[in-house]
């Protein structure tokens, strides 16, 4: 089943004021923009037709719940920021108890974190997990107690339903390398050499994002990747790498990054060699980040693909939909919008950038 929904601040807070009442709200229709700033759409773009329901569904509000929410990295970075504070505000907007852990990319940490909340608790988590495996101890845990899961960012282990791993709500990661790669293809006429700067090694985003880069560039025999390494999210890694990349391979005229954090780094990596970027070379990237987003509309970052971090409005719909005893999709995903020179300006000026 294929579906187009938004959610937006204010759309949330109309459907979390009728879920006091045991109503459910329809999403409404999506618009290609989405909102604007606090109030940035959420445009879903496909829900699985796979569904789990509670089999034990409650009257009782959210509003007298307490739901936890499960960080795993540190909000230094602009998307954890943006990503916690959705949850926040849209849980706090339902009237619920709102705990929240944050593991500061530590798998030990988030694995004892859920526990603790778990023992507080808690009738729902919201977890964003730092890699697919390592929580499962936890997850039985809920399962046993009858507390809900949504998954959101990152997907983890777990059978739907069975493991009361209930939903999962993210961006389509393979597709975003896609758009990447199409975008460099654009931007470098075709042909080319290309440094590719990865997420950390072994990561289900780095590898999707790697393969749907590698899928578009299919289509271009004159276009290589001649260098590839993890920069590991990190500006200053992948401003070193790039250097020395550059030096092995001085024709490369394109860079992709799996992190706009990393095209900062590359952007100054260009710079110290002697190269204009967005003339020399081209750079492409996933986030979406405000940062990034800059230097799209300076031209200097090509294009950069959206991961939208708003993810609270829809999740505690699903929560909603959940306890009411309503089928909730196992997996949500969000579209995400390309940025290029044509539309950063907007994206910046309306805060749809994050």
């Amino acid at each position: 089943m294929i579906t187009r929904k938004i959610l937006t601040g204010a759309a949330a807070a109309a459907v979390l004021a009728l879920a006091l009442t045991g109503c459910t709200a329809p999403l409404n229709s999506s618009s290609d923009k989405g909102g604007k700033g606090e109030d940035a759409g959420q445009v879903v773009a496909t829900e699985s037709s796979e569904t789990c329901t509670n089999p034990s569904p409650t009257d009782t509000p959210l509003s007298e719940m307490k739901i936890g929410y499960s960080q795993s990295e540190n909000e230094q970075n602009p998307f954890r920021a943006v990503e916690t504070a959705s949850v926040r505000d849209a849980v706090e907007a339902s009237g619920a108890e709102f705990l929240y852990t944050n593991a500061n990319s530590d798998q030990a940490k988030q694995l004892s974190d859920i526990q603790s909340m778990i023992n507080q608790g808690v009738d729902a988590l919201i977890v964003s997990p730092i890699s697919s495996s390592g929580l499962q101890a936890a997850f039985e845990t809920a399962k046993d107690k009858g507390i809900a899961i949504l998954i959101i960012d990152r997907e983890t282990a777990g059978t739907p339903c069975e493991d009361t791993i209930n939903s999962f709500i993210g961006s389509d990661f393979y597709q975003q390398g896609l758009r990447a790669g199409e975008a460099m293809a654009e931007a470098m006429g075709g042909k080319g050499s290309i440094a590719e700067i990865q997420g950390p090694s072994g990561t289900d985003v780095a590898k999707a994002r790697s393969e749907g880069f590698a899928e578009a560039l299919k289509k271009f025999p004159d276009m290589k990747v001649v260098a590839k390494q993890p920069g590991n999210w990190s500006t200053s890694e992948a401003q070193e790498l790039l250097g020395q990349m550059m030096s092995a391979n001085p024709e490369i005229t394109g860079v992709y990054t799996h992190s706009d954090t990393m095209a900062l780094g590359a952007i100054t990596a260009l710079n110290n060699f002697g190269k204009k970027p967005g003339k020399d070379v081209f750079i492409t990237s996933v986030d979406g980040s405000a940062d990034a987003v800059r230097y799209v509309a300076t031209g200097e970052i090509y294009a950069s693909v959206e991961t939208s971090p708003r993810f609270g409005p829809a999740a505690v719909s699903l929560l909603e939909d959940w306890f009411a005893g309503k089928p909730v999709a196992q997996q949500t995903l969000l579209e995400d919008r390309l940025y290029t020179v044509e539309n950063a300006q907007d994206a910046l000026d309306s805060g749809d950038a994050y």
